[in-house]
């Protein structure tokens, strides 16, 4: 009978860049684990001493450089237990993305991850280059074969299959796997298809914690020898994970484990926004947050994710009413803002839209009222908002959906102005799911009335957001298909859409490229979002 092996997880956020921060918190997670719970092994994600993705700091030789010097410190420290972290390993001029097995105070042997992924937000073969040498990884821990892969190797048949005829009883698989929609249902699959087709148990360890644009959800996983998938652990948390494995029977059996609640589309995507507002505040050094609050629904949800990521003490509303703005979007907001406890500022804005009026009258002569007028509301609000972050210190969140930011129902320089977009990545209808479920947990937070409410700019008089474009169940079916899934105009007509609203659509988003590589950047939460997922050319002659 073998003996069983006690397997700890490391689901933590390792920040980009902070090489010694990480190295310490490995260091100490080390300790932890073996001290504390008395296992045999930690795993810890990919890339975890550097954070991912570090992009062009594995350019410098000097980042790789201290790289290595803190493994060779983290090594150190590997005594009485095996660690497996991954990290930047360089040999020369060439770099490998890495999972090193630390030991008896050494680096005992270096894994090289097999299967660059070069697609979506991934740019590995920018970087690294796959060892022609390399190949599987199997070690020995207490009589057990363990094999290694690294994050994308799990996802093809034959790293897997290799090592598992390279003789390992167990697989532990670390990962950089950044969350979406969908994800969990797909790694849950990918395990019990795994495990199944090759009969050996896996450990699946994942970061957390929002870098940029991605957001990292954990969910970390094992699976039993004959498919089982136990329950994922909880997302956006930090926690050390720990696990017996019975060798024998090829089971798991959780010994600290916080499995998931709920997984829901919604409930997912609302902790994915949160984790991204409130680290990309915490890592770039911002304490505070503001919004501006408009009583519309964008706004609305911006603010409670605000709150919920950063506290209501730290976050700042600010109303900018026009002599277009309605009386009951004035009270919404306050009502919002007295439900949170968050600071309201009001600071109307017709006076300085009067005098660039008059500034411009003479200029303008003759000409017709158009968006110019409207634009410029939105950008003496911009120019407010950004005046008072840099006066008063803070994070300016905008408040723009993915349904504007893709046909361009959005004012450069004005409403998307700001430092981070936490809707960037959720349609319109996809706001509106958001919002009513958000209402369902704990006390509501946005005013019904809000939510109901048709969807208005507000720049000029008896405005409706459907004035401009398709109702946005229409708008965001055509746009879920054209930009999530690449269709032509072609496809999504023959797929029963009005042929000239799809046309106008389609134009829409190709005309409106150039503002969205100045936005701000967002937490991704779909499979093709706005800015390193979706790369198209600003001028381009393809109409398709």
């Amino acid at each position: 009978m073998s003996q069983p092996l006690r397997i700890a997880l490391a689901q933590f956020d390792f920040p980009v860049g902070a090489v010694e921060d990480n190295a310490n918190r490995i260091v100490e997670l080390i300790a932890e684990a073996r001290d504390g719970y008395g296992a045999d092994l930690i795993l810890f994600p990919e890339l975890a001493l550097s954070g991912y993705p570090p992009e062009d700091l594995l350019l410098r030789p000097s980042f790789l450089h201290d790289c290595h010097r803190a493994m060779e410190r983290i090594a150190g420290a590997a005594t009485g237990i095996a660690a497996v972290v991954g990290w930047p390993e360089s040999v020369g001029s060439v770099a490998y993305n890495a999972a090193s097995l630390l030991r008896n105070g050494r680096i005992e042997h270096t894994y090289r991850k097999r299967e660059l992924p070069n697609y979506a937000v991934f740019d590995e073969r920018r970087y690294f280059e796959v060892d022609p040498d390399g190949g599987d990884f199997v070690f020995e821990l207490k009589g057990v074969p363990v094999g290694v892969l690294v994050c994308e190797d799990l996802w093809f048949h034959e790293p897997l299959a290799s090592t598992v005829e390279a003789g390992a009883r167990l697989v532990v698989s670390i990962h950089a796997s950044p969350f979406e929609h969908d994800k969990r249902r797909r790694r849950d699959q990918l395990l019990e298809d795994a495990t199944r087709a090759h009969g050996v148990p896996i450990a699946y360890v994942n970061c957390v914690g929002g870098q940029d644009a991605v957001v990292f959800d954990g969910g970390s996983l094992v699976a039993d020898g004959d498919g089982a998938v136990h329950p994922a652990a909880v997302g956006f948390q930090e926690q050390l994970l720990v696990v017996d494995h019975d060798p024998d029977s090829r089971r798991f059996a959780p010994v600290q484990w916080v499995d998931e609640g709920d997984e829901s589309n919604d409930a997912m995507a609302w902790r994915a926004v949160v984790c991204g507002i409130r680290d990309y505040a915490r890592k770039n050094g911002f304490r505070r947050s503001w919004v501006g609050l408009s009583g519309g629904l964008d706004s609305s949800v911006v603010l409670a994710l605000a709150v919920d990521a950063l506290g209501a003490d730290n976050v700042t509303a600010v109303r900018l009413p026009s002599r277009y703005t309605a009386g009951i979007s004035n009270d919404l907001a306050a009502d919002q803002c007295a439900e949170q406890g968050v600071q309201m500022i009001t600071l109307p804005i017709e006076g300085p839209f009067q005098a660039f009026l008059d500034m411009l009258g003479e200029t303008f002569e003759g000409l017709p009222v158009d968006t110019t007028e409207e634009n410029l509301q939105s950008r003496i609000r911009g120019a407010t908002m950004m005046a008072l972050v840099n006066k008063l210190h803070g994070l300016l969140l905008t408040t723009g959906n993915k349904s504007e930011y893709a046909v361009g129902y959005a004012t450069i320089y004005g409403d998307m102005a700001g430092g981070y977009a936490p809707l960037k990545d959720l349609y319109k209808t996809e706001v509106y799911d958001l919002a009513r479920w958000r209402n369902t947990v704990g006390d509501p937070v946005i005013p019904v009335g809000v939510i109901e409410r048709p969807p208005s700019a507000e720049l000029r008089a008896d405005q409706k957001d459907q004035d401009s474009l398709p109702p946005y169940d229409v708008l965001d079916a055509i746009l879920r298909r054209h930009i999530d899934g690449e269709q032509s105009t072609e496809e999504i007509i023959r797929a029963g859409f009005d042929a000239a609203t799809v046309e106008r659509i389609a134009a829409l988003v190709r005309t409106s490229e150039w503002k969205r590589h100045q936005a701000a950047p967002g937490p991704k939460v779909s499979r093709r979002a706005f800015g390193r997922e979706r790369r198209y050319p600003i001028t381009s002659g393809y109409r398709g």
